[in-house]
Formats: structure tokens, C-alpha cells, sequence
């Protein structure tokens, strides 16, 4: 899902609807910042509000998923293309959860080894390794350049920390 294109999409709608940010964010109970998240396409909206939102905007839901007005012959292909989209970023919201999960116990254990003063480079690596696979994952959906670089700084601690473990174990 294009946030971006959805966010000027909404942007756009909100605007022939003459609705300021904030009267947008009072009519669907939330806050005016919410509404600016998602209009620069900082993130998405939760799902929950795509109904009321389309029935403020007067557009389909399908029309925000898209990010512009679907012409009538494409409707079916669009939906079809949206619900995919939307199971993907439903997954890869339960995966991001459960990453999140894995690095605060990967971290407890540093934390454990070094107050006992145990070789904790290994975990580290590991901490590191697995940081950058999901930094890299989340470039690959987002396509956010920053996201790269994360990946790569992630990349190049999980080299060292792996050095560092080796050399410890010789």
C-alpha cells in the first residue's frame, strides 16, 4: 500500500469537502496529528476508520486503499488488488509485533550477561544479524531510504560482533 499516495489521496478529498484537519480528526474521534500522519503518508490510518472516513469523504473505501478515484470498470480488479494488500500489511503487522518480542528478550540476555559478566558478543551479533534483516524487509515494502541505511549500519555491528565473539571463543 502506497501511504503517500493514499495521504494525498485523503488529503485531496478532504479538501474538495472543504474539512480542515482538525474537523476531519472530530468527525472520526480522533486527534488533528493522526489525520496529518496520515495525509503526509507517515503511516496509515486503523482500519476501523476506512468506513466512517469513506462516508465523510464520500468516497469508496476501495478509493482510499487506492489512493485515487477507481473508474467503474476497474472496481473488481482494485478490490481484488486491495484485499491482498491488506492482508499483506495485516501479516506484516503481527510480524513486526512478534520481531519486537524477539529483540527485547534478545536484549534482556545482554543485559543478563553483562551484569554477570558473562561474553554477551554473540548475542549481540545475533541482536544485530536479526536487526538487519528487518530493517532490510521493511526497505523492501517501504521503499524508504532511510530504512536502507539502518539496514546497513545493523549490518556492519552485526560483522563486528560477530568478529568480536570469534576472536573471544580462539
Amino acid at each position: 500500500m502506497d501511504k503517500v499516495k493514499i495521504g494525498q489521496f485523503i488529503s485531496n478529498c478532504r479538501k474538495n469537502k472543504k474539512l480542515t484537519q482538525e474537523q476531519l480528526a472530530e468527525k472520526l474521534n480522533i486527534s488533528k496529528n493522526a489525520v496529518s500522519k496520515w495525509e503526509r503518508g507517515i503511516c496509515l490510518m486503523d482500519m476501523s476508520l476506512l468506513k466512517p472516513l469513506s462516508e465523510i469523504l464520500g468516497v469508496s473505501v476501495n478509493d482510499i486503499l487506492s489512493g485515487e478515484k477507481i473508474p467503474e470498470d476497474k472496481i473488481k480488479e482494485k478490490s481484488e488488488e486491495n484485499l491482498i494488500k491488506l492482508s499483506e500489511f495485516n501479516h506484516y503487522k503481527s510480524v513486526t509485533i512478534g520481531t519486537i518480542f524477539v529483540l527485547i528478550i534478545i536484549t534482556i540476555i545482554i543485559i543478563y550477561s553483562l551484569i554477570k559478566n558473562i561474553e554477551c558478543s554473540g548475542y549481540t551479533a545475533l541482536l544485530f544479524g536479526f536487526s538487519a534483516v528487518i530493517y532490510f524487509y521493511k526497505y523492501k515494502q517501504n521503499n524508504d531510504k532511510t530504512l536502507l541505511f539502518y539496514a546497513c549500519c545493523m549490518i556492519i555491528a552485526f560483522i563486528v560482533n560477530f568478529i568480536a565473539f570469534i576472536l573471544s571463543t580462539i
